[in-house]
């Protein structure tokens, strides 16, 4: 063993320790308690408590800790898991990797939802909240969705949903958005250049699991970051992310 791998291992410990020390004590334990008990400094106790309570591992009421519904998910059998739990990781990963903001969004009418985000790390960044709503045709995510739909729901998407224009790039008009969601389906990449927002382009894969679609994964980034380096990078991750969520990975 290294010694560059020696906090890494003594943090994981740490946190192991904490989740059996609070599960052995269903009546709840106070921060103070778990730091006599464990020998864990307070300094780094607080931040693997906050850390655990945030990924819903452990709930916090009052000064005192007990576990969390995050611990019962993973007890569950895979059927048993939302989409949404399901994805979350691999979000958090694609985050991680390319420190832009990512999202997984499914369609709710003629619009997608964010249904988990991670905001990128960077001082210039493209906030997503979970639960916003924007049209299909000026997002990423939106025009990965409609090359997912079958002929029916594409046709009826065109005559029935409005498409109004957000920026002077806003593709708006059939015929371009039919072209650009034939592409989609060609190359399984949908992108959007400033068309949602001046200064944010997005880039989006469909995600599928056992043949069926369930949304799509996306990128959201700065138009003065999206270099050739950066954008291929980003495809790299969305292909790789979106493969290990059909496989169940």
């Amino acid at each position: 063993m290294t010694k560059s791998s020696q906090p890494t291992v003594k943090s994981a410990m740490r946190t192991l320790d904490i989740i059996e020390y609070v599960v052995g004590n269903p009546g709840g334990v106070a921060a103070q308690d778990i730091a006599a008990a464990l020998q864990i400094p307070v300094s780094s106790l607080s931040y693997l408590l906050a850390t655990l309570c945030e990924r819903n591992y452990l709930r916090r009421e009052g000064r005192r800790y007990s576990a969390g519904t995050g611990l019962d998910r993973l007890r569950l059998p895979a059927s048993a898991i939302s989409v949404e739990d399901r994805i979350a990781p691999h979000v958090r990963a694609l985050r991680r990797a390319v420190n832009e903001t990512s999202s997984f969004f499914t369609a709710i009418d003629w619009e997608i939802e964010a249904r988990v985000t991670e905001t990128a790390e960077q001082a210039l960044r493209y906030a997503v909240s979970v639960g916003a709503r924007a049209p299909l045709h000026c997002m990423a995510a939106g025009k990965a969705i409609l090359s997912t739909f079958g002929d029916t729901m594409f046709a009826r998407y065109f005559a029935e949903a409005p498409r109004p224009l957000f920026t002077p790039r806003t593709v708006s008009d059939e015929a371009t958005l039919r072209d650009q969601i034939a592409a989609v389906r060609d190359t399984g990449f949908a992108f959007t250049d400033e068309e949602y927002t001046l200064g944010v382009c997005g880039i989006a894969r469909p995600v599928w699991i056992g043949g069926v679609a369930v949304g799509a994964l996306a990128v959201a980034l700065p138009k003065l970051r999206q270099t050739p380096d950066a954008r291929a990078q980003i495809m790299d991750r969305l292909t790789a992310a979106c493969a290990a969520i059909d496989a169940g990975a």
